[in-house]
């Protein structure tokens, strides 16, 4: 399979396209002010083609903050891409479609990922659409857009998860998730007086969970939604910790970009050698695909003003470049199977 990445800083979709031919399955991400325009366009430039797409940045050796960004494949996969709709109440009155998608697609975990772009209610979306994919044990890598709208097949959606069904015909494909955070002390906190529907954080062990982070990490409020690059929170799940961004701070609570629930178990995260991260899952990529044809990403908005901030983001597109064709979108939250992580980058590679 080939895979194409065609941009424009200016939003002019015929430039962004120049050069793709026979896509079979393409991703769109476009701006808020031309969003609508792109998707209509797009349809009607590759009428019948797969396609879904979000408002957000996009990147392969430089990003796209403002403009519009392609990533299509052709030679040699299957694709059928559909939408979930009614994400904030009810997906699963859609499940069927996907049933359905994945039966006609065939596939299996060895060839076929799902890729997502969500408006929101993350969590209660990716439970749902897991379902469906774990009976066939097809992983899935995705994120969340801006402005709560999303494209599949030519039309805008508010409140749903465009979806993708993608097989690889001459090989494998595999998903990753990287995290450039570790715990920080031994602290353990049990979270209460939450807010599931806003993402409050009230009490960590019956203390104000805005105090209890300013009185670890010594900061005051105002630093606390910048400090949170550097020191998030992670929820245990299993053997995995999944990262917790702090939105802002209201009253004595914190507004996080992911769900808490109470009686959830939280840690404190510190930031680690992101750079020696990065290189470790490109060595772990190479191990398991001496040969690659391409490898979708999904970097945090969080992790890209990081990487920027620190003057490494161009470092980290050149290195991941130098695993062959490699671009992606820059999420608002980051899907990685059934979960739902901040800060993080979730990625799919194929054979």
């Amino acid at each position: 399979m080939k895979q194409f990445f065609g941009m424009s800083q200016r939003g002019n979709l015929d430039e962004a396209l120049q050069g793709l031919y026979r896509p079979q399955f393409i991703m769109l991400m476009s701006n808020s002010g031309q969003f609508e325009e792109h998707v209509a366009a797009l349809e009607k430039r590759f009428p019948g083609v797969p396609s879904i797409g979000c408002i957000g940045m996009s990147y392969q050796t430089s990003v796209v903050e403002n403009g519009v960004g392609i990533i299509a494949f052709s030679d040699g996969v299957d694709a059928v891409s559909n939408v979930l709709e009614q994400a904030s109440t009810m997906p699963i009155k859609y499940i069927h479609r996907l049933e359905k998608d994945l039966q006609a697609l065939g596939g299996s975990d060895r060839d076929t990922v799902c890729i997502d772009f969500c408006s929101g209610n993350d969590a209660c979306v990716l439970t749902t659409i897991n379902t469906a994919l774990r009976k066939r044990g097809v992983s899935l890598v995705g994120g969340t857009g801006d402005q709560g709208k999303v494209s599949a097949n030519g039309r805008v959606y508010e409140d749903a998860v465009a979806y993708a069904l993608v097989r690889n015909q001459n090989g494998r494909v595999k998903t990753y998730k990287e995290n450039i955070y570790h715990q920080l002390g031994d602290y353990r906190f049990v979270a209460a007086n939450t807010d599931r529907a806003n993402y409050i954080l009230g009490t960590l062990n019956g203390k104000s969970a805005k105090q209890v982070y300013k009185d670890i990490l010594h900061v005051t409020d105002e630093e606390i939604l910048t400090r949170t690059f550097q020191n998030p929170f992670g929820k245990l799940n299993g053997n995995d910790t999944c990262i917790i961004s702090i939105k802002e701070v209201q009253g004595n609570s914190l507004a996080c970009f992911r769900q808490v629930n109470d009686s959830d178990v939280l840690i404190l995260l510190e930031l680690g050698d992101y750079r020696a991260v990065v290189q470790d899952t490109i060595r772990q990529i190479c191990q398991d695909f001496p040969r690659r044809s391409a490898i979708f990403s999904v970097n945090c908005l969080f992790r890209y003003k990081l990487f920027s901030e620190q003057g490494y983001m161009q470092d980290y597109l050149r290195d991941m470049a130098a695993l062959g064709s490699h671009a992606g979108l820059v999420g608002y939250g980051e899907h990685y199977n059934n979960r739902f992580v901040n800060q993080s980058m979730t990625c799919v590679v194929f054979e």
